[in-house]
């Protein structure tokens, strides 16, 4: 950016910030809250809260630290208020992802913190894992919500759990309970949501998908290889039982067993394949043969278990991969085109996009307190840092370059 456009930025933010630091409070917050904002746009390559104080006029790292670790200000609140700025300012939504990152860390000291994996490093490592709640439309994506990861290690412990002033009230979640949470959260504020995506982490998990149809929400998540189904529609028979005076048994025909998506992906004809664009490369589109066909889901133990609905099985070749099929299961309504199910799935690349944005450009995992509170308003500024970008990118004031799911590098668009 030239001079003239660094001006009309910081103009532009200062507006974009003016209603919304009236969540922090006291004027002492707001304008720190401010200053760690700007000190996140910036094309530094740290931005710890040290860094950010040593490059500004004043030099206060105290007062910074005071306004992310301990002043009471409400991170829900400032997080929904700036959710419905970007929500005003793009188009219809057209999914909400789930997904989580980690933030790789040394010691055992700050909240959440444990030997776990991440899909960051692709392996077990010492690090925090947040869930996050994005939504988005067919351009633009960004964090709705938070929420970290607490392992059982920390819960059990109250005594490490109040040093770190984690509230009493928080107790263990599994991830995917995480995500319903937040969607829950949303859902209250009346937040509109489209078809909810996830990698397969949360799709091979039945009480996730079950949690979402309870909730009437549209899905389309990933799962495995080894997931079973029927091609048709199998009812539980009533089967007598073999000891006298016990009740009857409502099974599955013992004859009719299910296949995994593997085996269906391998037995389909060529003709059940359809070359599909579904997005932009930098070089050239995006496209691969797709295939979907009704199924109705069963366990492993097939016997077990209750009826379920008949979904779409949306089948991907990925002959440039270890593996050559990708699989995901969707519950959009049975006259669904082949090429909505493909473009609507195909959206969860967004995330993938926005993580590593957050981190490298407004400094998401730069964060280096140790305070359930100061990690939340941490996360929750950087978020406000990134919803400004995203603004001024979808207004094309970067003039950046097409959207793309194999290229994540965004035009330079910090404002220090």
């Amino acid at each position: 950016m030239n001079r003239k456009q660094k001006r009309i930025v910081r103009a532009r933010l200062d507006d974009f910030l003016e209603d919304l630091l009236q969540h922090l409070g006291r004027s002492e917050r707001r304008k720190w809250g401010a200053e760690y904002i700007k000190g996140l746009l910036s094309v530094a390559e740290r931005k710890t809260v040290t860094a950010i104080a040593s490059r500004s006029l004043e030099n206060n790292s105290q007062a910074i630290q005071q306004m992310l670790h301990s002043s009471p200000w409400d991170f829900k609140a400032l997080r929904l208020a700036a959710a419905r700025k970007a929500i005003s300012a793009l188009e219809a939504v057209q999914a909400t992802i789930v997904d989580d990152t980690g933030f790789v860390k040394k010691g055992r000291h700050s909240v959440g913190v444990a030997r776990q994996y991440t899909g960051v490093m692709g392996q077990t490592a010492n690090c925090q894992v947040a869930v996050s709640l994005h939504w988005a439309t067919l351009k633009a994506s960004f964090p709705l919500d938070w929420a970290l990861y607490l392992p059982q290690e920390w819960t059990d412990d109250p005594t490490r759990c109040k040093k770190a002033g984690i509230p009493d009230k928080i107790v263990f979640r599994k991830k995917w309970e995480l995500a319903l949470d937040l969607i829950d959260e949303a859902r209250e504020k009346q937040i509109p949501l489209g078809v909810v995506l996830a990698d397969h982490s949360y799709g091979v998990c039945t009480e996730f998908r079950q949690g979402l149809v309870s909730r009437n929400l549209t899905y389309s998540v990933e799962i495995d290889k080894t997931m079973v189904f029927w091609r048709h529609q199998v009812k539980k028979q009533v089967v007598p039982s073999r000891k006298r005076g016990c009740p009857t048994k409502l099974v599955y025909p013992v004859d009719d067993l299910p296949e995994t998506a593997e085996q269906i992906a391998f037995s389909l004809p060529e003709e059940a394949w359809q070359e599909i664009v579904y997005g932009k490369g930098t070089k050239k589109p995006l496209q691969a043969k797709f295939a979907a066909l009704r199924v109705q889901p069963a366990f492993k133990h097939h016997q077990q278990g209750p009826e379920q609905e008949m979904v779409w099985l949306l089948i991907q070749q990925t002959p440039a991969e270890k593996s050559p099929f990708k699989y995901f299961l969707c519950n959009m309504i049975e006259s669904t085109p082949l090429v909505k199910l493909v473009t609507t799935t195909k959206l969860r690349w967004r995330i993938e996009m926005d993580y590593q944005n957050l981190k490298s450009e407004v400094g998401l995992d730069h964060y280096e307190g140790r305070s359930w509170l100061g990690w939340n308003h941490h996360v929750t500024l950087a978020t406000l840092s990134y919803i400004f970008l995203m603004i001024l990118q979808h207004e094309k004031f970067f003039s950046p370059p097409e959207d793309t799911n194999d290229s994540t590098g965004d035009p330079d668009c910090n404002i220090g």
